[in-house]
């Protein structure tokens, strides 16, 4: 899922990662992609997970993670990190989710049989970058749908999502609903519909997914 997703990075671009799976993308971005990754923790230009050898406590993502940082980097508190996220300097949130509607909403904090969740920087993030891409599992553990009509989980932000990466399928949010532009190897639409409650458009360009 996260290689597909950095096929949609560019030179130049601002990108946060999301805890969970988004993360994993620091690790993979192409050396020929040069991005700057941000994090709401007050960093900007941060590379891959560090090495053992190579950790410092006081260098780590929004998700508590060490990690190395490029050349260029940079560090600023809190005020000024969610200043570039309102004033619309990150060009892609890769955020996960719980559940994504037909129309884009995102739920992505809390489950309310658990009665716990944590926002962090979510609702600044769906809110403030200019596209926000969801990378998850297309089911939940116990094989129900989290593409849905309507979110029943508490809302992060409504209409925010455009892109969907899944273990099974990239789709986009659309005026008219979700369409489905991409299926993971050996994955039939027929499968995708079936695990998703949206009644989902076809592109007429489907294809495989590419890496």
């Amino acid at each position: 899922m996260v290689l597909r997703v950095c096929r949609e990075l560019r030179d130049g671009m601002v990108v946060n990662l999301g805890l969970g799976v988004p993360t994993l993308l620091a690790d993979v971005i192409p050396a020929d992609i040069d991005v700057l990754l941000h994090g709401e923790n007050g960093v900007l230009g941060y590379g891959a997970y560090a090495k053992p050898e190579e950790e410092d406590t006081e260098t780590i993502n929004p998700g508590g993670a060490h990690v190395t940082l490029r050349p260029g980097a940079s560090f600023f508190d809190s005020t000024e990190s969610f200043a570039l996220v309102r004033g619309g300097h990150v060009d892609i949130a890769v955020l996960g989710a719980m559940q994504v509607s037909e129309r884009g909403d995102l739920a992505n904090w809390m489950v309310p049989a658990r009665g716990v969740g944590g926002i962090g920087g979510a609702m600044d993030l769906a809110a403030g970058a200019k596209r926000v891409i969801v990378v998850m599992e297309h089911v939940t553990r116990d094989g129900l749908a989290k593409l849905v009509r309507e979110c029943s989980y508490p809302l992060t932000a409504r209409a925010c999502v455009q892109t969907i990466v899944t273990d099974l399928a990239v789709l986009e949010i659309v005026p008219e609903g979700m369409l489905l532009k991409e299926l993971a190897p050996g994955v039939s639409a027929v499968e995708v519909q079936a695990r998703s409650e949206p009644r989902l458009l076809i592109a007429p360009d489907l294809r495989e997914m590419r890496f």
